[in-house]
């Protein structure tokens, strides 16, 4: 079997997804910028920050030989990787999702009983990576809860059936999802390892290894992915659709619910998955800044935070633009994608009306009650609210005025609200 490059299978198996999103959207019209009398308002999109392939102790590449792909870092990956991730986090406020595979964690050798899930299959022995760096990156993860979401990725990454893997492992190429029960054991060990690592509860969001997912039902299966892992508690999905099978059945363009679980674009990342401390430059260019975990690291862990710094400097003033703001958490993600998206804003004179008929058809798991409204305006404003409630507002100076952000939360069976401006004495 000739492995297959992972950026080339990538290319290879993706479709063409504007269309799609365009052609699915349900009319949903939320996050429009409504300007008028130097007033401007918007709901804006927000971006959640995704790190995939965190979890290996061994950076190589052992695609070659049957081995997964592992990060591609030429040097193992020490507890300061995990703390780079941390730092990330602190230093935008934000808790971003570690996209994580367990395998090299196994301290007891229980994936033996679970063959497909590595390349050693029975023969599985983990013993040259347990050591003290697996309880101090493990302290790293429990102490810093708030800058650091621990996300379902995988266990090996790939699906062992024989001595050679295919990709991926929860899914097959064209998306279909593995055997049932190969899943729910996959799911179980995740478990068992997690614990074995006192590395917290089962994770609530998952990115499908190799980008790999069926939306729905696939072929193979009448039960979708999503619905099993939605009884583990998992309610959030991030995955390139341009790889998702089934892509085309998805609701509201840069999302679609699949068994009560968001299923989000992730579109394309700014990276290759092998890039070491790359500088960003493009804008990204939808709701997640995706990368994989070498582009956050450099070769020497020494100076790793010299990569972080410059990725806080990058995305730092996309909480400052009037038409972004970085997600905190991936529970806020869903909420306000939910409402930058489906929720309907129109300007009216010295005031804006809210429309929540479209949302509605978003389950409340995902879109919540609460979500950010944006308002520039050249002159201080005041902020008198009907239907709605005002949880907090806050600003900014510009040059030529102020940039507010106003926490607003839905009052239950309310299908509209008003939010009117006022001039500040």
């Amino acid at each position: 079997m000739n492995p297959i490059k992972r950026r080339g299978f990538i290319k290879q198996t993706a479709r063409i997804t504007a269309g799609l999103a365009a052609a699915n959207v349900m009319a949903c019209k939320g996050g429009q910028n409504m300007a008028g009398d130097g007033i401007a308002a918007m709901i804006p999109l927000p971006i959640q920050i995704v790190i995939d392939d965190v979890g290996w102790w061994s950076g190589e590449d052992g695609s070659a030989r049957q081995e997964p792909y592992r990060t591609g870092i030429k040097r193992n990956h020490v507890p300061a990787d995990y703390q780079a991730i941390v730092d990330l986090g602190k230093g935008l406020g934000v808790r971003p999702q570690a996209a994580t595979i367990l395998c090299e964690w196994d301290r007891e050798n229980i994936l033996r009983q679970l063959p497909t899930s590595t390349w050693m299959r029975e023969k599985w022995d983990n013993r040259k990576w347990v050591g003290p760096w697996l309880e101090e990156a493990a302290d790293i993860i429990r102490s810093n809860q708030r800058h650091y979401e621990l996300t379902l990725h995988g266990i090996g990454h790939e699906y062992w059936a024989d001595s050679n893997f295919t990709r991926a492992e929860w899914a097959e190429r064209n998306g279909n999802m593995r055997p049932r029960d190969q899943v729910e054991l996959h799911l179980d060990y995740y478990a068992r390892l997690l614990q074995q690592n006192q590395l917290g509860p089962f994770p609530r969001s998952f990115v499908p290894t190799a980008f790999l997912h069926g939306f729905g039902p696939t072929p193979t299966s009448s039960t979708s992915l999503a619905e099993i892992i939605s009884k583990r508690g998992i309610s959030y999905i991030n995955t390139p659709f341009s790889t998702m099978a089934n892509a085309e059945a998805v609701q509201f363009g840069l999302f679609g619910i699949d068994s009560g679980v968001m299923t989000v674009d992730r579109g394309e990342d700014l990276f290759d998955w092998d890039i070491i401390g790359g500088t960003p430059e493009a804008m990204i260019s939808g709701p997640t800044c995706g990368m994989h975990w070498p582009n956050l690291l450099h070769a020497d862990p020494a100076r790793n935070s010299e990569i972080v710094a410059g990725w806080v400097k990058y995305l730092s003033p996309y909480n400052s633009r009037m038409e972004t703001l970085l997600a905190p958490d991936s529970t806020f993600f869903q909420q306000q994608l939910a409402h930058h998206v489906c929720t309907g804003l129109a300007r009216k004179g010295r005031y804006v009306e809210l429309d929540f008929s479209k949302i509605s058809a978003v389950p409340e798991q995902a879109a919540g009650r609460q979500f950010i409204l944006k308002v520039r305006s050249a002159s201080r404003l005041q902020f008198k609210a009907r239907n709605i409630n005002v949880v907090s507002d806050s600003f900014i100076a510009e040059n030529e005025g102020f940039l507010y952000a106003l926490t607003l939360e839905r009052i239950p069976d309310k299908m509209a609200a008003r939010i009117e401006f006022i001039t500040a004495g």
